[in-house]
């Protein structure tokens, strides 16, 4: 990593970090190892949450609605509480945004990094059985994202 400046004078750490969320109880525990990571290293910090769209063969057989919407609410309740987070990281000095996207966590999270330059990649491990066949998001990003990828349990 090169030595640059940064608004506390010379900075050899990361410039920008990328924390993936989505609500579960390892990802809410990735965003607060990368807060105290970027608050440490003196870096901006990119919370990202990926949204699911809304559709498929799901709301296709949900004629009802009831199921999409509740799918929402869960979606909104991520993201409040994500922005609570914000809130909580900008008070204690931390140069922090969030990114709300549409479309598959790991699309969004290489092109946000992408965007903003990430020198590394926070994310949560898989609670999911379904995971371990097919491959969890921290998987396909160790094996085919192009950073370092921290993996918090």
């Amino acid at each position: 990593m090169s030595h640059r400046p940064g608004p506390e004078g010379p900075h050899d750490g990361p410039s920008a970090i990328v924390v993936g969320a989505d609500g579960s109880d390892t990802s809410m525990r990735a965003v607060a190892y990368a807060i105290g990571f970027a608050r440490r290293q003196g870096t901006r910090l990119v919370i990202v949450y990926a949204r699911t769209p809304g559709g498929g063969i799901g709301a296709m057989m949900d004629t009802t609605g009831t199921g999409q919407a509740a799918a929402m609410g869960e979606q909104d309740r991520i993201e409040v509480m994500l922005r609570e987070l914000l809130e909580q990281a900008l008070a204690i000095g931390t140069r922090t945004e969030l990114v709300v996207r549409v479309g598959d966590p790991f699309q969004v999270l290489c092109q946000v990094a992408r965007e903003v330059r990430a020198d590394c990649l926070v994310v949560g491990s898989s609670t999911s059985f379904g995971h371990r066949i097919a491959g969890s998001l921290a998987v396909r990003l160790v094996r085919k994202a192009h950073w370092p990828v921290t993996v918090v349990p």
